[in-house]
């Protein structure tokens, strides 16, 4: 009966991770690339690039995690139990996920801001 449970938790648990992780990347990245166009002063080539990149190493970190702390171990035989391990496992994995989208709206920001202070670093081309 406990490996029964183990089995629905994981059951659970996976799809749930993986599409918190899918619906974090896509909204993030989607919306990213105003943030990669500007930093890279309109150059589309290098800020598709280099989103592309972030996004892999968003799923790579998240995933790794995810997966990372994915053991279960159901001591007691009730269903109860399940339920609150796998509240705890998916909260704390979505609370990891709200820190890693603020982690990367930090270097988007950061990136932007640096992009500025360059242009107005910049001496005006004499007409």
């Amino acid at each position: 009966m406990e490996t029964t449970k183990i089995l629905i938790g994981y059951a659970i648990y996976l799809p749930v991770a993986l599409f918190l992780t899918y619906y974090v990347s896509r909204t993030l990245f989607k919306n990213s690339k105003v943030y990669m166009l500007d930093i890279f002063k309109g150059r589309e080539e290098i800020a598709n690039a280099t989103n592309k990149l972030f996004e892999t190493g968003f799923y790579l970190l998240n995933l790794g995690f995810a997966l990372m702390i994915l053991e279960m171990n159901m001591y007691q035989d009730s269903y109860q139990v399940l339920i609150e391990k796998l509240s705890y496992k998916i909260g704390g994995f979505a609370i990891y996920l709200g820190i890693m989208l603020f982690f990367n709206l930090y270097f988007f920001f950061r990136g932007k801001r640096k992009a500025s202070e360059n242009n107005l670093q910049q001496p005006i081309a004499a007409n």
